[in-house]
């Protein structure tokens, strides 16, 4: 073979480079594809309810105090002057318990499947309210516990309150000015001299859109939510201490004192991002994550095929065409277009299999006319096979992505080494003596 290398090596570069536009406009689609799904997610959520956060409940008392101020007459004189203030003083919950248990269930919108949950709550705890001082300058108004619910039109009942035993009505809005604007109130009737041990229970039927947040408003908190999600991701400021995660679902328990959370402060001050535990229902399998995944290792595919290629055409006397690599480069090319569209409609391993099947027959059909030999042709094939099946694994095992894919990239140098290991790249020609002791098995 004359040494034309450096020279097919510039075309062979060339129509890689090509390739990998090819895979860019692959990525790109499966970007569209995700984005459509979350345009499905947002328009659930428009006609259901969107995630949801529930905060408190938090005793507030408002007062009025009267104060007397001396002020300019207008006359060079000075008058006293009554100034009413309304203000309100509010207190969290010595303990805050909450248990839960989430149902969901998946609606679709189009080709996309949306998880929802229907959450069916219990928050009970307790205040411990010193009795009022008497002063003629405070009156004491109605006092009530407020609450916050992300989107109300979760509500798919009528929540129940009792306190201290007693049923007690929850009414909507909330004319308070705090910082965290409660939206539900529950009005402590013929309680305005507050003082003491103050009992609560709220039951709530709550609807949302894939997740769940609760704040620990409390001095103490305790939250216990289960569901028959298989594959929760638990998030937020907090994680359980204890959970329990199997293919029937999840048990989680939280336990936070006020002392490890900035909650009460946060929202005695208005700050934009309250601490808070998140609770997801995630996708156990999210096929668009995994195909952008995918499409990335397409590099990896084109490189190692066209360098698989270039080192047979540099090792026999068989000639491939830049056309003939263009062939293959774009059937390892829409691979990833057959995953995408294939996992839309079936479970993604599944769709890898068919969409692996499919391009690995093809272009071993292919490659045993380029070849010129059926048993090249299946070795490449096998060689695809073996990518294919390496790069699912990289997918579904991501904390082990970073040692699969360097123990395959050095499985792959290595069997090129050994292969080249005899070959002089300084001559200007590679016998056949070279072939036979370099490629073994070559027909």
């Amino acid at each position: 073979m004359k040494d034309n290398a450096i020279p097919k090596m510039m075309v062979v570069s060339l129509i890689a480079g090509v390739i990998l536009i090819a895979l860019m406009l692959v990525n790109a689609v499966v970007g569209d594809r995700e984005r459509y799904r979350r345009e499905a997610v947002k328009s659930i959520e428009e006609s259901t309810a969107g995630r949801q956060s529930v905060i408190g409940p938090v005793l507030v008392r408002p007062y009025k105090q009267t104060s007397m101020i001396t002020e300019d007459d207008g006359k060079g004189g000075k008058k006293k002057v009554e100034h009413v203030l309304s203000l309100a003083l509010t207190a969290f919950p010595r303990t805050l318990d909450v248990k839960g248990k989430m149902s969901p269930e998946e609606r679709r919108h189009g080709l996309y499947k949306v998880t929802v949950y229907t959450s069916a709550m219990q928050l009970k705890g307790a205040f411990d309210v010193p009795a009022s001082k008497p002063d003629s300058s405070v009156e004491w108004e109605e006092p009530f516990l407020a609450l916050f619910v992300a989107d109300v039109r979760g509500l798919v009942s009528l929540p129940e309150a009792a306190i201290n035993g007693k049923a007690t009505p929850i009414l909507q809005g909330c004319d308070c000015n705090l910082p965290w604007s409660p939206n539900l109130r529950i009005p402590l009737q013929g309680m305005r001299d507050l003082g003491g041990r103050v009992e609560f229970a709220v039951d709530l039927n709550l609807a949302g859109t894939e997740q769940l947040s609760l704040v620990p408003a409390g001095d103490l908190n305790h939250v216990e939510m289960a569901s028959s999600w298989p594959s929760p991701l638990f998030a937020g400021r907090f994680l359980p201490r204890a959970r329990e995660l199997n293919k029937n679902g999840f048990r989680a328990t939280w336990d936070i004192p006020s002392l490890a959370t900035s909650t009460q402060i946060q929202m005695h001050t208005a700050e934009s991002v309250i601490d808070r535990i998140d609770i997801r229902l995630l996708t156990p399998i999210d096929p668009y994550k995994l195909s952008d995944r995918a499409t990335k290792y397409g590099i990896l595919f084109v490189t190692l095929s066209f360098a698989g290629f270039f080192l047979f055409e540099m090792l026999t006397e068989v000639r491939i065409h830049p056309l003939q690599y263009l062939f293959v480069g774009f059937g390892l090319a829409i691979f990833f277009l057959l995953l995408v569209s294939f996992s839309e409609h079936m479970a993604f391993g599944l769709a890898y299999v068919i969409s692996s099947l499919a391009c690995i027959g093809l272009l071993s059909f292919y490659l045993c006319y380029v070849l010129r030999s059926i048993s090249r042709g299946l070795a490449f094939g096998a060689m695809l096979s073996t990518f294919y099946a390496a790069v699912y694994g990289l997918l579904i095992n991501e904390d082990n992505a970073l040692v699969l894919g360097t123990l395959l990239l050095f499985v792959v140098l290595a069997a090129v080494m050994i292969v080249t290991r005899k070959v002089d790249w300084y001559r200007r020609e590679v016998t056949s003596s070279h072939l036979g002791s370099a490629v073994p098995g070559a027909d």
